[in-house]
């Protein structure tokens, strides 16, 4: 295939302007843009919401030919392609969904060169009926999302990314762009290698989501604690809550319903029109909260997600930061909240001890955790933490639990000696294991059955932790099992000591601990206060046309079967509320209105504010 020749100066921006409706580039995306566009390779690096489908839907619109771009996101492509049909862009698919009529005027349409954009899986490039497909068109990009698929050191490893470095040997001449959310400089490099982008640019964007307050709190009652969140700062909210199991997945659905809240279930174990239903529920509708275990989310372009909750822990930051980024895509405020206690630390020590693979693996793993365990236990800056987790320097940001009620920290040296002694004690005297809760019961000085069966209240240590109460023992144990001073062993999750007690026991190690603070009402108030800075930014006079403008898009998303920010999103409604253009070159000048929208919904529009003001 030729080469295709360099787009016209000022292209990219036009279509910007034209087919998005966006007057300028953000970050680093003109950058990219203008290298794709010119036959360049590139790695990019852009948080969720930071404009990453940008930057290759317009060098796909620039470039003659059609941009290919390979998706994980089977389950969404018909969305992406929707949201591109309603800016004018002409776009397809090609998944194992479809219907052998459909496969063929998708195929027939990009061998015409009728398409800008086609979607496909990774799995369809080991096809040779996909690859020869492909060679019969003309190729603008091909555009690999979601590439932290390919790494092992990333969150969510596929097998079927590692073939995609075929894409060079076969089409060398065809620019590629590989597009994720979350890298570490580990990953990054992973996934140079295995797509063969060594030579490709490399753009990293801040990872910072401003909007987002992050906020982890010590778990008592984990489902009570997420209903008071979302009945007093989120009612009427978007959500995506994320549990590890399936059956928790289901409890706390059903607890949301129970408790008037919507909420759906999505997990593997639903069958797939089950979980198709739910997801096109949560997309198409507003206020739905989405529980899942983290198998749902990835691609999910709704942008009005107010927050994302955490009912256990993550494995990892990358993790984290991807679940937690689907909030807030429209840059206005949101929470990342997460719930974190003793058990989520022995259960994640525990997975990893008993997983499979090599000891390099499980070192991996536990480099994973503890990252995100330090995340937990910091009393620093949540922010600072995170950022510093991918490199990025940053001062406290002062919208993170931590910065807004600042936690001590305390010289807990002398409780971790008393527990250290007590585990060592009942291995060494006893030849016994246990859990936390034996040790702490020891520690109390309480004669439970267990205690008085097993003797244990005949133990010196029996009793020497009575200035800590149960839930501040808790704290401790789950805080030397962070640092490393404890180990979790076996099916049953008991302690151990590690290489790293002896300096502790023989007080040459100091263990500094976080003390979670006092959270007092006017405090909670003034988070629901912060939460509420969404609604706070629309202007009362404006409230009514806001109002009224969502209530059409509901109807014509109902009626055109997309998800209403297909239509448009809240910050373009908003801004129509608050500008109140009076004729269609008024509105143009709106962000994300752009031509195509213009011509299909402007009257409308127009109509629906006329109206208002008839009846005001």
């Amino acid at each position: 295939m030729a080469d295709s020749p360099l787009p016209a100066p000022g292209g990219a921006l036009s279509v910007l302007r034209e087919v998005f409706g966006y007057d300028s580039f953000r970050g680093h995306q003109q950058e990219v843009i203008d290298h794709v566009c010119a036959g360049g390779d590139a790695l990019v690096l852009m948080p969720t919401g930071g404009g990453k489908s940008l930057c290759y839907q317009i060098p796909a619109l620039v470039r003659p030919g059609t941009g290919v771009v390979i998706s994980p996101l089977i389950a969404l492509m018909q969305d992406q392609v929707d949201a591109l049909t309603a800016l004018g862009v002409r776009a397809g698919f090609l998944n194992s969904t479809q219907d052998r009529a459909s496969r063929r005027a998708v195929e027939e349409a990009f061998t015409r060169g009728d398409l800008d954009l086609l979607y496909l899986a990774p799995e369809a490039l080991r096809s040779e009926a996909t690859m020869g497909l492909l060679d019969r068109g003309r190729l603008a990009l091909f555009a690999i999302d979601e590439a932290h698929c390919v790494s092992q050191w990333g969150h969510d490893f596929r097998p079927d990314y590692l073939a995609l470095s075929v894409l060079h040997q076969r089409w060398p001449q065809v620019p590629r762009i590989a597009l994720t959310a979350t890298a570490t400089e580990a990953t990054r490099a992973e996934i140079a290698t295995r797509l063969d982008l060594t030579d490709a640019r490399q753009v990293v964007s801040s990872f910072d989501r401003p909007n987002i307050t992050y906020r982890i709190v010590p778990k008592q009652e984990p489902r009570k604690q997420l209903l008071a969140l979302v009945s007093t700062e989120h009612a009427g909210d978007a959500g995506i809550v994320y549990c590890l199991s399936r059956a928790s997945v289901e409890q706390t659905a059903e607890f949301l319903s129970a408790n008037g809240i919507a909420a759906l279930p999505y997990h593997a174990g639903l069958d797939p029109v089950t979980r198709a239903r739910h997801q096109s529920r949560f997309l198409r509708e507003d206020g739905l909260i989405m529980v899942a275990t983290i198998a749902f989310g990835m691609g999910i372009d709704k942008p009005d997600v107010r927050f994302v909750a955490h009912l256990d822990l993550p494995k990892s930051i990358e993790g984290y930061y991807q679940e937690t980024g689907r909030a807030g895509r429209d840059g206005l405020a949101a929470t990342a909240w997460l719930a974190y206690g003793l058990a989520d630390v022995v259960q994640q020590r525990s997975l990893i001890e008993g997983s499979e693979g090599d000891l390099a693996h499980r070192r991996r793993l536990s480099a994973h955790l503890d990252a995100m365990l330090a995340l937990c236990e910091t009393v620093e800056c949540r922010r600072v933490n995170l950022l510093a987790y991918f490199g990025q320097q940053s001062a406290p940001c002062g919208n993170c639990d931590t910065c807004l009620e600042p936690p001590q920290s305390w010289d807990g040296t002398v409780a971790a000696q008393k527990l250290l002694s007590t585990i060592w004690r009942l291995h060494r005297e006893r030849g016994q294991s246990f859990g936390a809760g034996q040790a702490i019961d020891i520690l109390l000085g309480k004669r439970t059955d267990k205690v008085t069966r097993h003797r244990h209240d005949q133990l010196s240590v029996f009793g020497v932790g009575a200035e800590l109460a149960d839930r501040e023992w808790r704290a401790v144990v789950r805080q030397t099992l962070a640092q490393g001073l404890l180990a979790v062993q076996g099916e049953y999750g008991t302690l151990a000591l590690t290489a790293a007690s002896d300096d502790v026991l023989a007080g040459r190690r100091q263990v500094m601990m976080r003390r979670e603070p006092e959270r007092t009402a006017s405090r909670a108030r003034s988070r629901a206060g912060r939460a509420g800075e969404v609604a706070a930014e629309l202007p009362e006079r404006a409230r009514p046309a806001f109002d009224q403008l969502r209530a059409w898009r509901a109807a014509t998303a109902r009626e055109s079967g997309v998800p209403a920010y297909v239509i448009f999103h809240d910050a373009t409604l908003r801004q129509i509320a608050i500008t109140r253009p009076g004729t269609l070159e008024e509105l143009s000048a709106i962000s994300g209105v752009g031509q195509a929208k213009l011509a299909r919904y402007g009257e409308q529009i127009l109509g629906e504010l006329t109206a208002l003001d008839r009846a005001g």
